[in-house]
């Protein structure tokens, strides 16, 4: 029974390998990373949730749903979350993996066409693992602002990185940034940024 259960868990394993390096080698945009986000990175990232606030999570870019799954690990009930992601293939087994979940097959750079009749919906954070490297800055700025408006002030967007600094660059006057942790448990390690309304 152990050796079954492994041997599932190790299937299951290399399957998210696969549909993650298929993603990367499709669309290098799409795919920030050389592979997916580890547990410990996507359960940091899922601490920042206040789960007595009675809102939807909004997370950009779940790829194989590591986060998604720490998501729910944190207590959040599947309709809870609202999820977008750009890539069909990821979307579609994500749709099979995560039952309940709203998953979205849209741009997270366009959410108020991929939100549809959720665009006027305000949810309790944003766990964001969208490439930002992979875009332009005035692109980055005004995805997080637009972010930062479908949230309560003080409630924060959580955004993962590989560069040594925020893929965002400060303006005090319209958001603040706190660096939340660097997780060397991840391939490649980590950096996690905070970003709140000023």
């Amino acid at each position: 029974m152990m050796a079954l259960r492994l041997k599932e868990r190790f299937e299951k394993k290399f399957d998210e390998e696969i549909r993650f390096f298929r993603g990367m080698m499709q669309g290098p945009k799409q795919v920030g990373a050389i592979v997916p986000t580890s547990s410990v990175t996507a359960r940091k990232m899922a601490s920042v949730i206040d789960t007595a606030s009675g809102l939807p999570v909004l997370e950009l870019g779940p790829g194989t749903g590591v986060i998604t799954k720490q998501i729910l690990a944190r207590g959040v009930s599947p309709e809870k979350i609202v999820s977008v992601e750009y890539s069909r293939d990821f979307y579609e087994r994500l749709v099979e993996d995560y039952v309940g979940v709203n998953f979205i097959h849209g741009d997270a750079f366009d959410l108020k066409t991929s939100l549809g009749a959720l665009a006027d919906q305000t949810f309790d954070c944003v766990i964001s693992a969208v490439p930002m490297l992979s875009f332009p800055m005035e692109a980055r700025i005004q995805l997080l602002e637009d972010l930062l408006s479908r949230i309560p002030e003080g409630r924060p967007v959580v955004q993962i990185t590989y560069g040594p600094v925020s893929p965002i660059i400060a303006k005090p006057d319209r958001y603040h940034i706190q660096h939340f942790d660097f997780i060397v448990r991840n391939i490649p390690p980590a950096q996690l940024w905070i970003y709140r309304q000023a």
